[in-house]
């Protein structure tokens, strides 16, 4: 049987953003802040983790049941992408570029509070 060699490049995920109450898409805004370069490169990697899902380090590391973070490098330095899943969908929760090697506190809660409106209401 013959097998299309397309299918082995189909998505496991599809890419959703955070859509807020007030319909803004944080990860979408902040992505067209950052140069082009960065842009291509984070988008790579989100889309590395659509296709190979799941997977772990160096890309993916998970942060707590329900919360990954992609991690990418980029020309200026290392970026961060938080997603969680629903179903086959991911959804991209947070983004941003470390300053330091700790994930800043308040990156990480406004993750997990927007993770938790996406899977709880």
């Amino acid at each position: 049987m013959h097998q299309n060699w397309c299918s082995a490049w189909k998505p496991k995920l599809d890419v959703r953003f955070y859509l807020s109450a007030a319909g803004n898409e944080p990860v979408r805004d902040w992505l067209m802040t950052l140069p082009k370069r960065a842009r291509r490169a984070i988008g790579e990697d989100i889309k590395t983790v659509q296709i190979g899902w799941p997977l772990g380090m160096p890309v993916v590391r998970k942060l707590e049941p329900g919360l990954w973070e992609i991690r990418c490098d980029i020309p200026d330095g290392i970026a961060r992408v938080f997603f969680t899943t629903l179903g086959a969908t991911m959804i991209l929760l947070h983004g941003f570029v470390k300053q330091s090697n700790a994930t800043p506190k308040s990156d990480l809660a406004t993750a997990r509070r927007r993770k938790n409106e996406v899977l709880y209401g």
